[in-house]
C-alpha cells in the first residue's frame, strides 16, 4: 500500500515537482485531516519556518507535527512518510527542524539527506551538492547561496556540511552515504540494516536515480522501516509517482481567468530573480511598477499608506490599460545591524507587498509571486487561502495552483508560486507569454 506522503514545507515551493495534490496554509488538525483524506499520495504543509528564527521554526514544527498525531489518529492513517522539504542549496533550518519532527512522531531509523533538486541544476555526487552554473558544476558552497546571511554555511560535502550544522552532534565521520553506483544497484540491503535514526546522505545525478533509491525505500517501508526525510523537491517526483500533469506546461493558458492580463509580483532578490526581472521589463505590454522598500522601517504609517495607495492605483491603470503590472521591490542591497532586524524588515516588506496584493484589480487573469517567502504569504495572507489545489508545473520548477472556486475576490485565479532562484533569464517572461491571452 502507498503510503501517505507528508510534506513539511519550510516555504511553499516545494511542490514544484507533482501537481494535483493540496497545499495546506494552516495547520489545525481539521485543515490536517483533509489533506489526509485527500486522494492523492501526497500533501504539502506550508509552515514558512525558512523566513523565521530558528526558535520559532522549532515552535512551529512542534505545532504541526503535535496536531498531525492527532490528525493522523483520527483519520485512521496506517503508513505514511515524513518529508521536511527545504532550499536544494542547503539555506534552512537543519537541523532544528527534523530534531523537532523525531522527538514528536518518531522513532526513525534513518533521517536522508535529498538535496539534489534536476529541474533546477542541483546534483548530488560523492557526497558533493553542486548547482550547475553556466554548465559549470559548482560546489554549493562556492556561490552565493553558501553566503546567505541567516543560513550559510562552508561545505557542500554532506558529511561535513551536517557537523557544521548539528555543531559536531553528528560528526562527519558518522554520516553514511549512499553513492550512485550504491543507488544504482540496489540500497535495500543497506535501508534495513539502518537503525537509530541514522543520518545519510544521498547521491542523485538523475531522476532514474531517485526513482529507484525510492522504490527502495518504500519497500523497506513496507517491511516495517520508518524513515524521515530532509529533502529538496526531486525526490518528492519518485516518492509520488502520479504520472504527466493534466495540462502540460505550454498549455497551461488556458488556466487564465477572463482572457485578460494578469500581474507579476517579484520579492525575490537573489540574481537570478534580478536578471528574470530585468528581462521581463523588456517585454511588449508590461510595465514595470517598483516599491521603494529602502525607508520602510523608518517611515511613518501616514507614509506607508500613501505609498500603498500610489501603487494600487498605478497597478490598477496599467492593468485597465490592457497591459501586464510587475510590481517589484527596489533592488538596492541593505545592510542590517542584525538578524532580528533584518526579519524585522522582512517581514515589513511581505505586510506591504500583501497589502497590495489585496487591493489587486478583482478581474486579473492570473498572479505570478516571484520567490518562496513571498509566495507563501501571497497565499495564506494576501489571499487568505486555508487550502489550494496544485494544478501542475508551467515551466520546470515553477508551480500553479488555483484559488477555490467561492474565493470571495479571486475566485480560480491561477496563480503561480515561482522560487527565486529557479529558471533562466527567460523564466519569468516565458511564463507571462504562456498565460497572457493571445
Amino acid at each position: 500500500m502507498q503510503p501517505k506522503i507528508i510534506v513539511l514545507d519550510d516555504d511553499p515551493t516545494g511542490s514544484q515537482t507533482v501537481h494535483s495534490c493540496l497545499l495546506l496554509t494552516r495547520w489545525d488538525v481539521e485543515t490536517l485531516r483533509l489533506g489526509l483524506a485527500d486522494q492523492s499520495p501526497i500533501f504539502f504543509i506550508l509552515t514558512n519556518t525558512r523566513a523565521l528564527t530558528p526558535e520559532d521554526a522549532d515552535a512551529v514544527t512542534r505545532e504541526v507535527t503535535h496536531n498531525l498525531k492527532e490528525a493522523i489518529a483520527a483519520e485512521s492513517v496506517q503508513d505514511f512518510m515524513v518529508v521536511s522539504r527545504s532550499d536544494s542549496t542547503l539555506r534552512g533550518h537543519y537541523p532544528t527542524e527534523t530534531d523537532a519532527i523525531a522527538e514528536e512522531l518518531g522513532p526513525f531509523d534513518a533521517h536522508f539527506l535529498v538535496p539534489a533538486f534536476f529541474e533546477g541544476g542541483r546534483i548530488t555526487r560523492d557526497g558533493v551538492h553542486y548547482l550547475k552554473i553556466d554548465g559549470v558544476d559548482t560546489p554549493v558552497h562556492e556561490t552565493e547561496f553558501a553566503r546567505d546571511s541567516v543560513f550559510g554555511y562552508h561545505h557542500s560535502y554532506l558529511p561535513d556540511y551536517v557537523a557544521e550544522k548539528t555543531g559536531g552532534k553528528i560528526p562527519a565521520a558518522s554520516v553514511e552515504l549512499f553513492k550512485l553506483d550504491t543507488i544504482r544497484n540496489g540500497t535495500l540491503d543497506r535501508l534495513m540494516h539502518l537503525t537509530g535514526n541514522q543520518c545519510v546522505g544521498v547521491d542523485g545525478e538523475t531522476q532514474a536515480d531517485l526513482d529507484r533509491f525510492a522504490s527502495d525505500v518504500l519497500t523497506a517501508a513496507g517491511r516495517g522501516k520508518r524513515f524521515l526525510f530532509r529533502s529538496a523537491a526531486s525526490i518528492l517526483t519518485s516518492l509520488a509517482a502520479l504520472g504527466p500533469q493534466p495540462l502540460p506546461p505550454d498549455e497551461m493558458g488556458q488556466y487564465t481567468r477572463h482572457h485578460k492580463p494578469g500581474v507579476v509580483l517579484v520579492g525575490s532578490h537573489v540574481k537570478k530573480s534580478t536578471r528574470q526581472l530585468e528581462r521581463l521589463l523588456e517585454e511588449p505590454d508590461v510595465v514595470g511598477v517598483e516599491v521603494d522598500v529602502s525607508h520602510l522601517l523608518e517611515d511613518s504609517p501616514t507614509r506607508r499608506d500613501e505609498l500603498l495607495r500610489q501603487i494600487c492605483d498605478r497597478v490598477a491603470a496599467v492593468h485597465a490599460g490592457g497591459q501586464t503590472p510587475v510590481i517589484y521591490t527596489s533592488r538596492e542591497e541593505i545592510t542590517f545591524e542584525n538578524t532580528q532586524i533584518r526579519l524585522k524588515f522582512g517581514a515589513a516588506v511581505s505586510a506591504l507587498l500583501m497589502d497590495i496584493v489585496r487591493g489587486l484589480p478583482d478581474d486579473i487573469g492570473f498572479l505570478v509571486s516571484k520567490g518562496g517567502i513571498t509566495s507563501n504569504d501571497v497565499l495564506s495572507t494576501g489571499l487568505a487561502l486555508r487550502t489550494a489545489r496544485l494544478l501542475g508545473q508551467v515551466l520546470p520548477g515553477c508551480s500553479m495552483v488555483k484559488t477555490p472556486a467561492d474565493h470571495p475576490q479571486f475566485p480560480n485565479l491561477p496563480v503561480v508560486l515561482f522560487p527565486g532562484n529557479v529558471g533562466d533569464a527567460d523564466g519569468l517572461a516565458t511564463v507571462c507569454r504562456r498565460l497572457s491571452p493571445e
